[in-house]
């Protein structure tokens, strides 16, 4: 395919839900030869690590969620401008408000809109609703379960196509190092499960602490390893008081640099709750470094998770989760198994190049070029 003029929209300021997609699939489509101009919030977290890993927001668009019109106004033009000046063929959007910006930036013009759905949310039969993805070329969706809730809300199943996410299968390794987190925290000796998920509603915090209390009179010197922030760690606190769990829950906190050591770390990791990015990359994650899992069926997880091939399935109820964390946990060869064929599958499916190249195929439909 020759290369294509293509710019990255995304309404946020934080390195958090659709922020690392976004960019990673910036860079690796950057990396398969096309000209990629990239937009978001600036002045926090994302701007910093876009401008770390290569890829400088465009000026212009400030992309700030408003019910302001003259600002919305304002954005408008500035997409409209920064498409012009860049000779752009392709806008992609990454969430609602973006995508709003660019439909109405793009009226009257031939250049295409693509949208990815990271998540369900918004998705209804709405006559609001039903004129932007009208106007949209097509819809990407991280799960199957979004391209079929994208396609009962109303969205030509013509236009929808579902594209799982990636992790970076190099970093995130079987050789990753966990020792010196071990150590850091004093888990040397126990038997750690691990969540990485921001400490907020919705999570499944309440259900993995349950399931904790349950599992510990099972498992010896047992550790649960909870890695992320957010406005609910109070209540969370609260809850472990309650259930005595004071001496088996450690808060590790928000990690970055060293996400691949902390994950190897762990024994096994677990996820209950989707968040706001429904690919769960934090389990693509452990499954990169090895990890078996634990997961409940929400968001892409039952897509990704092979059910007792690379981890478990389950409800996410305290005595279920209990029962299968005991079984990962009492059977290391089997926890090893399940590990290596996590890793199997990411190397296998969840790469950076292969979501580009499927991304790219989408681009090349709306846009009628050849591979």
């Amino acid at each position: 395919m020759r290369p294509l003029r293509v710019l990255h929209v995304v309404s946020n300021r934080w390195w958090t839900g659709s922020a690392e997609p976004a960019v990673g699939l910036a860079r690796a489509l950057r990396a398969r030869g096309h000209e990629v101009a990239f937009g978001c919030i600036r002045g926090d977290a994302l701007e910093a690590k876009a401008r770390a890993l290569g890829l400088p927001p465009v000026e212009g668009p400030a992309l700030e969620p408003t019910a302001r019109p003259w600002v919305l106004l304002r954005d408008v033009r500035a997409v409209r401008r920064v498409v012009h000046d860049r000779g752009v063929e392709l806008v992609h959007a990454h969430l609602s408000h973006d995508h709003w910006l660019a439909a109405l930036a793009l009226r009257g013009t031939r250049i295409r809109l693509v949208r990815t759905l990271h998540h369900r949310r918004g998705l209804r039969r709405d006559p609001a609703v039903a004129w932007l993805f009208r106007r949209t070329d097509a819809v990407i969706a991280v799960s199957r379960g979004i391209a079929v809730a994208a396609e009962a809300a109303g969205i030509d199943p013509a236009r929808v196509s579902a594209v799982p996410g990636a992790v970076d299968v190099e970093r995130f390794s079987p050789a990753a190092e966990g020792g010196a987190i071990r150590a850091e925290l004093g888990l040397d000796g126990w038997s750690v499960v691990g969540c990485v998920a921001r400490l907020v509603p919705g999570r499944g915090h309440d259900v993995l602490l349950e399931a904790t209390h349950r599992l510990r009179a099972r498992v010896p010197r047992l550790c649960l390893l909870l890695v992320g922030r957010g406005e609910g760690r109070a209540a969370v606190e609260g809850r472990v008081r309650e259930l005595g769990l004071g001496d088996v829950v450690v808060f590790a906190g928000y990690r970055g640099d060293d996400l691949p050591g902390v994950l190897a770390a762990m024994d096994v990791a677990v996820l209950l709750g989707a968040g706001s990015e429904e690919s769960c990359r934090a389990v693509l994650e452990a499954m990169a470094v090895g990890r078996p899992v634990v997961a409940a069926r929400v968001g892409a997880l039952p897509e990704t998770v092979v059910d007792g091939e690379t981890g478990w399935l389950v409800e996410a109820a305290p005595e279920a989760v209990a029962e299968r964390l005991a079984r990962v946990l009492t059977d290391p060869a089997r926890a090893r198994a399940m590990g290596a064929a996590g890793r199997r599958r990411v190397g296998t499916l969840y790469t950076p190049e292969r979501r580009a190249a499927a991304v790219e195929a989408v681009y090349g439909r709306v846009l009628g070029v050849g591979g």
